[in-house]
């Protein structure tokens, strides 16, 4: 069967009609459609020149279907309906009947953060909504939101392409760890060379041993020794609890972390840029509503964490 080319047909065309097989009149079918009826007059002899018959044609008070009328009308109508139940998919997105699977990039202290809020919330309005959490590549994140393959990432995101959209979610900053009992603390406040005397552990995705406290050391002609990286928060924990080592954590993570370790948080005697962690997504999914629904519901999780007591006082320096 022979293509046809659409790109010069107006398939409005075929909603007129649609109209007309209805109605059975050109003045009712320009009602229906909110049309004048010279306009639904024009329809009516462009439809006649697509196909090539009369299609409709009067018949005392009525226009009565033509043959080729009659058996192009089912066809017509299937393919309307089929366009208005996509334009319908496309706009609805109900949570409380959706069994829609997101996918979120994140990493493990954030995941940790905001989980509890997030899983409350959707037991209460998306009971059948399941979550996959992946870990965050920043390497490939942009590409794994362009291709859909993930729907959200959380996180610190930086020199972002224009395609990928952004908003941050919760403040963060430095504070320093070690375990509860740890010779640093035996005198009080942690000097800035009492600081970088002890060994330290660094989270870090990359194969190096240099992080912003680094960075900020050298300013101050000092250098401290790493003695442990790991690519997973939750390993420092049990590692810093049973050793001498020292660490630098976001503050978040500190709350949780002293809540179930034996460790004590310490203000870095240092000058520390604070950031966001942040959300994003990609420009192609910005406007589908599922997409947005889950962004809301994430929002209104870090909201609850923001208002917590705890949160804010672990943020102020």
């Amino acid at each position: 069967m022979k293509s046809i080319d659409l790109s010069g047909i107006d398939l409005n065309l075929l909603v007129a009609f649609e109209a007309l097989y209805i109605e059975r009149s050109v003045t009712g079918a320009a009602q229906r459609i909110h049309v004048g009826q010279p306009a639904m007059s024009a329809a009516l002899g462009r439809l006649r020149s697509l196909f090539a018959d009369d299609l409709f044609v009067r018949v005392r008070r009525e226009m009565k279907p033509t043959v080729k009328a009659v058996a192009i009308a089912p066809q017509v109508a299937a393919a309307l309906d089929t366009i208005r139940a996509t334009l319908a998919d496309l706009k609805i997105f109900d949570p409380a009947q959706s069994q829609q699977i997101f996918t979120i990039a994140t990493s493990d202290y954030f995941a940790s953060l905001v989980l509890p809020e997030l899983l409350m919330i959707l037991s209460d309005r998306a009971p059948q909504v399941d979550l996959r959490l992946l870990p965050v590549d920043k390497s490939s994140i942009t590409d794994v939101l362009e291709d859909g393959l993930v729907d959200v990432a959380l996180g610190t995101f930086t020199d972002l392409p224009p395609y990928i959209m952004q908003e941050n979610l919760l403040p963060e900053r430095f504070v320093g760890i070690g375990r509860v009992g740890h010779p640093a603390f035996e005198q009080g406040a942690i000097s800035l060379e009492k600081f970088a005397a002890f060994p330290h552990a660094l989270f870090t995705l990359r194969r190096d041993a240099v992080g912003a406290i680094d960075q900020a050391l050298a300013q101050q002609g000092l250098q401290r020794r790493i003695s442990l990286t790991v690519p997973y928060w939750f390993a420092l924990p049990n590692a810093i609890a049973s050793s001498d080592l020292l660490a630098a954590i976001p503050a978040c993570l500190e709350m949780h972390l002293t809540k179930h370790y034996p460790l004590q948080s310490f203000e870095i005697p240092l000058d520390l840029s604070t950031w966001s962690v942040s959300m994003v997504w990609s420009r192609l999914s910005d406007r589908d509503s599922a997409n947005l629904w889950l962004r809301q519901m994430i929002q209104q999780a870090c909201q609850k964490i923001l208002t917590a007591s705890d949160y804010r006082q672990t943020l102020q320096t």
